[in-house]
C-alpha cells in the first residue's frame, strides 16, 4: 500500500511538472536571438547545377514571423551572381529582406531548383495555445535538422 502511495506521489509531482511547463511555454514570452532567417548559397552552386546535379539549397517555402524572425538573410557564398526577385546578388555579398506585413510572397530566384521561391510571413501567435504550437514546430523543425546533420 505503502509503495503505491509513493508512486501516485511521484505520478502527481510528474504531471505537475509537465504542466507547469507547458503553461510556462504557452504564456513566457516568445524571443529570438535574431530577427534574421539565413540562408546561404553554397560555393559552387551553379557549377553543380550546370553539371546536371539537382542541388537543393533552398526549401520550396520559407516561414518567418512577424517580430520574431522576420528578416529574410541570403547571403551568396558562390562564385556567380544569383537573382533574387528583382535583385542580384553578386558573389560575398548578402541580401536583407524585412518584412512588415503578414503574407505569402512568391519570388524568382535562380538558386533555387525550380527557379521559384515563396516565403510565407506568418502573424506572431498570441500567448496561449498559438504561442505554445509555434514553439513546438520550431522545435520539431531544429530536431529534424540536426538529426538530419547528424544521420
Amino acid at each position: 500500500m505503502k509503495a503505491r502511495r509513493v508512486l501516485a506521489a511521484a505520478v502527481c509531482a510528474v504531471s505537475a511538472c509537465v504542466l507547469a511547463g507547458l503553461a510556462w511555454a504557452a504564456f513566457a514570452p516568445l524571443s529570438l536571438p535574431s530577427r534574421d532567417q539565413l540562408f546561404e548559397i553554397p560555393r559552387g552552386t551553379y557549377a553543380r547545377r550546370m553539371a546536371g546535379d539537382k542541388v537543393e539549397i533552398l526549401p520550396e517555402r520559407i516561414e518567418l514571423t512577424l517580430g520574431l524572425n522576420d528578416t529574410l538573410l541570403l547571403r551568396n557564398l558562390d562564385e556567380v551572381p544569383q537573382q533574387f526577385g528583382p535583385v542580384v546578388i553578386m558573389p560575398g555579398q548578402s541580401f536583407r529582406l524585412p518584412f512588415e506585413v503578414a503574407s505569402i510572397y512568391g519570388f524568382a530566384c535562380s538558386a533555387h531548383a525550380s527557379g521559384q521561391l515563396s516565403v510565407v510571413v506568418h502573424d506572431k501567435p498570441a500567448p496561449g495555445l498559438p504561442a505554445l504550437r509555434w514553439r513546438w514546430v520550431r522545435f520539431k523543425r531544429a530536431w529534424t535538422t540536426t538529426r538530419g546533420a547528424t544521420t
